[in-house]
């Protein structure tokens, strides 16, 4: 068993853990979703920050029961904007998210489509989870005991309750939900009654009347301030966090934390955690709006590692925006800064290294690394991968003997495929090339700039430059040989080789584009 320094939020709080329920072998951490919609990077916050915790408290030698609670025995309240076939969900409004047909037609429900797409994007980014589909278990008569219990405890739920609200709850309210028996639905349920055994009801939406006996009953459920600590209790969840709207004076957990006492149980260890964002897109993602960013869109963008990275770089309680924009050139060299720490290939003080290599530790998907990996900059990778026309075969023999085992292909291939499509959709326009086949026509060249392209071109002929810095120095050299400025030859430069007037550090540009490659491009304009 290991105990960790406690430098991370992450391994502080599996101390709290053990500290206040007991050193034990096992404990069991929660999270847990609505399939409401598109699950959203927002959502994922709260997963990653239980799966940290996770950890920890393996690394501590603890077993840890990950279960991950899908609410879709919800209702079906709002229909986001960027689903397909308004009109047919629209049908069926109000009713269990499970029982709602998915529009897309690929899985057996809407509630399916959401869960199985985002269980198969936390794990590329190495999250295992339990998941536990409450439509199942509240069908299944699973949680009957906790309705009785709540049932029969109204008022003290009620006295709970009202401590935070304006106006207290109505003297006949219960802290129950049916769907009706004929229409399915649950937003228009009147005149509920409970004896003891059985819940009757009127629906004001189809206008039946029911009767649902407890014992065998698969329509009811819990409300959510409720139904939260009772599935504490039954799991015996261990930890839980929450966003800051579950964590204000008043909100879910405030209540919970109280409720959960009428179920025999504890409230869980809590964290809260602050929203995630994505920046230039405004403040908190909603699934209902449709217009959200999901793991698979941050994926697109950064390696799985680096995803995970992101999150074990910032306290859970620090708020932040993940960049989509030139930001992101700056997120990989600082995580290839962190990951040179951590190997000790670059110093810094002896809390800042511990740092750096916990949170690197965190960022793993599988074991850690025995060696440093290979790093390609993000910034030259773009430009290799588009003097290859974004071949990333081709680009890879550039890098073919620093590329030494199967997790440097990996790293190699997945950072190429992110800087494509960053290229493609957040790149500004001039960072964008591609290497001309052959010399642009009409370029008008002066006899002094045909006379500094002669001399380059026989000096690359004759001469292997090993660093960028010494073509750089022999180029001023031609340059001031026949009295040019930069300003006159760098803008001739680009524009024969890429018919743009600026684009990377010239000299180690044409590095990589192969000087005999751009001789022959020079040799055009003679």
């Amino acid at each position: 068993m290991t105990t960790p320094q406690l430098i991370h939020w992450a391994d502080m709080t599996a101390d709290r853990i053990i500290k206040q329920l007991g050193d034990r072998d096992s404990y069991t951490v929660a999270s847990g979703i609505t399939p409401s919609g598109t699950v959203h990077f927002g959502n994922f916050r709260e997963v990653i920050t239980v799966d940290m915790v996770a950890r920890a408290l393996r690394k501590r030698g603890k077993k840890v029961r990950f279960i991950f609670s899908w609410d879709d025995y919800d209702t079906f309240r709002k229909i986001p904007a960027n689903m397909p076939k308004q009109d047919e969900l629209q049908k069926f409004m109000f009713q269990p998210i499970v029982d709602t047909p998915d529009p897309y037609e690929k899985r057996e429900s809407y509630a399916d489509h959401h869960e199985k797409n985002f269980e198969a994007q936390l794990e590329k980014v190495g999250i295992e989870v339990e998941p536990i589909y409450q439509a199942k278990k509240y069908r299944a008569g699973t949680y009957k005991d906790g309705i009785k219990t709540a049932l029969d405890k109204v008022e003290d739920i009620k006295a709970i309750l009202n401590q935070y609200r304006k106006e207290p709850l109505a003297a006949d309210w219960l802290p129950i939900s049916v769907y009706c028996e004929s229409c399915n639905t649950d937003n228009k349920i009147e005149d509920k009654n409970w004896d003891g055994s059985h819940l009757s009801y009127s629906c004001a939406n189809c206008g039946h009347k029911g009767s649902e006996e407890l014992s065998n009953t698969s329509r009811l459920k819990l409300p959510w301030r409720v139904d939260w600590p009772m599935r504490w209790a039954f799991e015996k969840v261990d930890f839980e966090p929450g966003g800051k709207d579950h964590s204000s004076q008043g909100g879910s957990f405030s209540t919970a934390k109280e409720i959960v006492k009428l179920f025999d149980w504890q409230a869980p260890i809590y964290l809260q955690y602050d929203f995630v964002s994505i920046k230039g897109r405004g403040g908190k993602m909603s699934s209902s709006s449709g217009d959200v960013v999901t793991v698979n869109d941050v994926l697109n963008v950064y390696e799985p590692e680096m995803v995970r990275w992101i999150f074990a770089s910032y306290k859970s309680n620090v708020d932040f925006a993940v960049s989509f924009d030139l930001d992101a050139i700056k997120t990989y060299e600082d995580f290839d800064r962190q990951e040179r720490l951590a190997f000790g290939l670059e110093q810094g003080n002896e809390k800042k290294v511990a740092m750096a290599k916990r949170v690197y530790e965190l960022s793993q998907i599988g074991e850690m690394p025995k060696e440093m990996p290979f790093q390609p900059s993000f910034r030259h990778l773009t430009n290799v991968l588009q003097i290859h026309d974004g071949d990333i075969n081709q680009a890879k023999t550039y890098y073919s003997d620093q590329i030494k085992n199967e997790r440097d292909e990996r790293r190699f291939n997945q950072r190429s495929q992110c800087a494509l499509f960053w290229l493609e959709n957040y790149a500004p326009e001039d960072f964008k090339f591609s290497i001309n086949k052959e010399t642009p026509k009409g370029i008008e060249i002066t006899t002094e700039k045909k006379s500094f392209l002669n001399d380059l071109v026989e000096l690359m002929a004759g001469q292997s430059f090993n660093d960028d810095k010494e073509l750089h120095e022999a180029m001023y050299e031609i340059m001031h040989k026949h009295e040019l400025k930069p300003m006159d030859i760098f803008p001739l430069c680009y524009e024969i080789l890429i018919s743009k007037p600026k684009g990377p550090k010239l000299a180690g540009f044409m590095r990589t584009i192969g000087l005999e490659r751009v001789s022959t491009l020079f040799k055009g304009a003679l």
